[in-house]
């Protein structure tokens, strides 16, 4: 009997919550508190929603917003995500999921140099296979910072005509000099009294495309005393003569990061901007910036309100983006979707589930303060999803030639396998049996070791007595005893033979009368398939790669694990043969396996381990 198909990834994709907050998890999230408090004080209740984005003029006399909070998940559209992204992206989700919320799919695509359509596909797939989704309230939350251009622009010239920004000439290393030490106040640029016509002046021929790129920026005038060096005069506006991948070559002018965040927060009515903590030194300008366009009667109050969590640190792993372009232009991985890779697409590739990334990030909780996960937590989340959804079969990764030399020639048998020793309902599959079998080679040993339980040919005892070989049992088969073996010129064991008692086969009557302490897996040699299978393991062989023992920072690269992948040829059963991605395969013994490429002319797949059943790395 074939297996109870799993549900399909990314099958449990969120839509809007009831109206009753779920219960928090047991892990600490202090964000959920905020969210509970600030739904008890009906904080946002005041907030209107004309259905799309918008200022407080598209938004004013139109019904109260549905969703009771809104957050959002807003990479840059410039790479693949990574395991960093996957806990923002289950804490944005979640939290809009579990109070009767929506979280938007926004993609802060300000910098049209670095950004590309590939990635914005690549995240919408990654976000989805988590299991999310931003439809909510009979609208598609999927929006772009570049869809807010006009009105960014518009706010930057009621920023100069209020008397809050202006045009600045001095190179970037001039304001560098001017702009003081955290011990150091900044000193003011000598273009930061022009007048409001002349800034709107320069500001629009910035975007009539007359400067060069550099020539100007615009920067807002707040204080060049101020101790946080984030508001002495940021820019928010800087010529850049690119294509865009969606606006084409419509702007010359784009806004920076800092400026065009909040807007886009406001303007999609965000209750709660979760961010990083390296965001925290940003948060004054975040509600400076929102705080004087609201007075302008531009956007609607409330204002968004920023809070700051401490982002993943994963021992074994580097996230920095830097570094992970560094292996795949280096070729020290095999690209992006590398199973090595901590990125998501690699994360799938090796057959990690979204289930388990969701347990994980609901188990290492959300705080303020930096601490390091060990990548274990990670890959027992894993374990513990596989170990439920994952149909056993069997698989031997080191063949050896097991010959039973009185099993008579030709016939052949059935013996049944349950697809899930847990699962009962998901049945029982049925393996071939043969006179020839292939068995792992640690499973036999010429000599054997001290409280070695698995085949040995006959010997000697101390006192020069004959000894029996070894009895074992074939899993789900018959018990043997091993009576010889063969060899090669060079001395290596090809073959070892035994022979079986036919009374023995598990789930007979006969079978109780045999007890043996060994138990052994084995496929069918005429009926398995060989099939690479790549046993993936840690990309990095320290827990703080880059990192000496002292802190001094050296090259991340000397940290490689040699051995974080071994390629090699196994013997399978023959139902794998019609294994296809996506499905998860516990093989016994050796870990969770999932399906990788399929061979273009048989069709029969490739093999990826996901994790081993146990730890290998604990000291």
């Amino acid at each position: 009997m074939s297996k109870k198909p799993a549900s399909p990834a990314g099958s449990t994709a969120a839509s809007p919550a009831s109206a009753s907050p779920a219960p928090a998890p047991a892990a600490s999230n202090f964000i959920r508190h905020i969210v509970e408090e600030d739904l008890a004080r009906g904080t946002n209740a005041s907030r209107t929603w004309d259905c799309r984005p918008g200022s407080a003029a598209k938004h004013a006399g139109k019904p109260a917003d549905p969703a009771k909070i809104r957050t959002r998940f807003p990479p840059e559209p410039n790479g693949y995500l990574h395991f960093g992204h996957a806990k923002s992206i289950c804490l944005n989700f979640g939290l809009a999921r579990d109070y009767g919320g929506v979280c938007h799919m926004r993609f802060d695509d300000t910098n049209p140099e670095k950004e590309e359509q590939e990635y914005v596909d690549a995240i919408l797939d990654a976000v989805k296979w988590l299991g999310f989704g931003w439809d909510a309230f009979g609208t598609e939350h999927l929006y772009f910072a570049s869809d807010y251009f006009d009105f960014m622009y518009d706010a930057a010239e009621y920023l100069i005509e209020t008397g809050n920004a202006y045009v600045e000439s001095l190179s970037a290393e001039q304001m560098r000099a001017l702009r003081g030490t955290l011990t150091e106040a900044g000193k003011p640029s000598p273009y930061r009294e022009r007048s409001v016509a002349e800034n709107l002046e320069l500001f629009r021929g910035m975007r009539e495309g007359r400067y060069a790129d550099g020539e100007h920026v615009l920067r807002t005038k707040i204080d060049m005393s101020s101790p946080n060096i984030n508001l002495r005069d940021p820019a928010i506006y800087r010529i850049r003569r690119a294509t865009h991948h969606r606006t084409g070559d419509t702007w010359c002018i784009y806004p920076m990061y800092t400026f065009a965040h909040p807007i886009e927060d406001a303007l999609e009515n965000i209750t709660h901007s979760i961010c990083t903590l390296e965001f925290e030194d940003q948060r004054p300008f975040y509600d400076w910036l929102l705080e004087k366009l609201a007075e302008g009667g531009l956007l609607q109050r409330p204002v968004p309100r920023q809070y700051e969590f401490a982002r993943l640190n994963l021992t074994y792993v580097v996230l920095s983006k830097r570094k992970l372009i560094e292996l795949v232009e280096e070729k020290l991985v095999d690209g992006w979707d590398d199973p090595r890779m901590p990125t998501l697409v690699g994360a799938r590739r090796r057959g990690y589930t979204p289930e388990g990334f969701r347990l994980f990030a609901e188990r290492i909780g959300v705080s303020k303060s930096d601490s390091w996960i060990d990548y274990s937590t990670l890959e027992e989340c894993m374990r513990e999803d596989l170990n439920d959804r994952a149909a056993r079969r069997t698989a031997v990764l080191d063949p050896l030639k097991l010959i039973i030399d009185n099993y008579p020639e030709g016939k052949e048998e059935e013996c049944h396998a349950p697809n899930h020793p847990q699962k009962p309902d998901w049945g029982k599959r049925a393996v071939p049996f043969a006179k020839e079998l292939w068995i792992e080679r640690e499973d036999f040993m010429e000599t054997p070791t001290k409280g070695y339980f698995r085949l040995f040919p006959p010997g000697v005892n101390p006192a020069g007595e004959p000894t029996p070989g070894n009895k074992v049992r074939l899993r789900y088969g018959f018990v043997i005893e091993c009576t010889g073996w063969d060899k090669d010129a060079a001395g290596n064991v090809t073959a070892v033979h035994c022979n079986y008692f036919a009374d023995s086969k598990s789930g007979t009557p006969g079978s109780d009368t045999y007890k043996v302490k060994g138990n052994i897996h084995w496929v069918s040699a005429r009926h398995a398939f060989a099939a690479e299978v790549k046993l993936y393991d840690r990309l990095f062989k320290v827990p703080h790669p880059g990192r000496s023992v002292d802190g001094v920072e050296r090259d991340f690269i000397l940290d490689l694990n040699p051995e974080s992948v071994k390629t090699m040829t196994a013997q399978l059963e023959p139902s794998l043969r019609t294994a296809k991605p996506g499905e998860h395969y516990q093989f016994e013994r050796h870990g969770y396996f999932v399906p990788d490429r399929l061979d273009p002319v048989t069709g029969e797949p490739d093999f990826n381990r996901s994790v081993t059943l146990k730890d290998a790395w604990q000291k």
